[in-house]
């Protein structure tokens, strides 16, 4: 692309939504170099206070090397819609909402407002690529990029191949995640990809074996972690993910694949009680 600078591989990053996701994922293409703008309706500086929250954090644990915390988050602005963002961007990834009406609106007002060189990404974790680039007038240019929480620590991004997506656009976000220092996995379009989908059925699963006194919550972390080397158990990991996301994914694996993937109980009362996890303090698990 002609914006895209020798030293980081892409020089502006649109970032559509400033919440955990959106700011974890703006915080790792400014530590690359990039100026990175995010849209955020809500509140815009709460967006740019996650992105120095983070960035605050990997200093501390000595991931910025020689950086300086606050040059780096010098690159990242705000705008309060995406229509606002500049259209000479290498690249927008979209990180609203699991809604797919909301990230159809999105991703449309997207493509009006960018160069038409710029590559459209959605971070969804679970909505087929082929439906949201239904939305679209050029279909060639989205791809999914399925960032995973807590964006900074992981090492992994779901590349999601949907059925128009251009080769050469694929290959661009595979050498960006590179220069970002994680790996990708590449999946065809599909309901939960690989990885929502494995991931929700085990966590499933679990809170199902809670839900019938298998046995508690840690004991059911500790046998997958010390059976299987799972780094984390799959109850913590639905309060690390959020478990209204995990729900919503649940929601939306169970139409598209069926009733295996129904959510429990549980895990409705759970989100309707407001203990949706770490981020609030309690959900399977009470957080500091």
């Amino acid at each position: 692309m002609k914006h895209e600078s020798s030293a980081t591989g892409i020089e502006h990053v649109g970032i559509i939504g400033g919440g955990r996701m959106g700011a974890g994922i703006a915080q790792v293409f400014a530590t690359l170099g990039s100026n990175v703008t995010v849209a955020e309706s809500a509140d815009q500086r709460a967006a740019l206070g996650r992105v120095a929250d983070g960035l605050a954090r990997a200093h501390r644990l000595g991931k910025l090397g020689d950086m300086n915390p606050q040059a780096v988050l010098g690159r990242v602005s705000t705008v309060g819609a995406p229509d606002a963002l500049p259209p000479e961007l290498d690249l927008v990834v979209e990180a609203v909402p699991e809604q797919i009406d909301l990230k159809l609106g999105v991703l449309a007002l997207v493509e009006k407002s960018v160069s038409p060189t710029t590559v459209i990404a959605t971070n969804t974790s679970s909505i087929s690529i082929a439906a949201l680039a239904a939305g679209l007038t050029n279909p060639t240019r989205l791809v999914g990029m399925h960032f995973f929480n807590p964006v900074p620590a992981s090492a992994l991004v779901e590349i999601v191949r949907g059925p128009a997506t251009d080769h050469h656009v694929l290959e661009k976000v595979r050498k960006w995640v590179s220069r970002l220092g994680k790996t990708d996995v590449l999946v065809n379009d599909s309901p939960g990809f690989a990885t929502s989908r494995l991931g929700v059925c085990l966590a499933l699963e679990a809170i199902r074996m809670l839900e019938e006194g298998v046995a508690d919550a840690e004991t059911i972390d500790r046998a997958m972690e010390l059976g299987y080397r799972h780094p984390m158990g799959p109850l913590r990991s639905t309060d690390l993910v959020g478990l209204d996301v995990r729900l919503a994914i649940a929601e939306q694996l169970e139409t598209s694949l069926g009733e295996r993937f129904a959510p429990p109980a549980l895990l409705r009362e759970k989100v309707a009680r407001g203990e949706l996890g770490r981020k609030i303090g309690r959900g399977f698990y009470t957080w500091s």
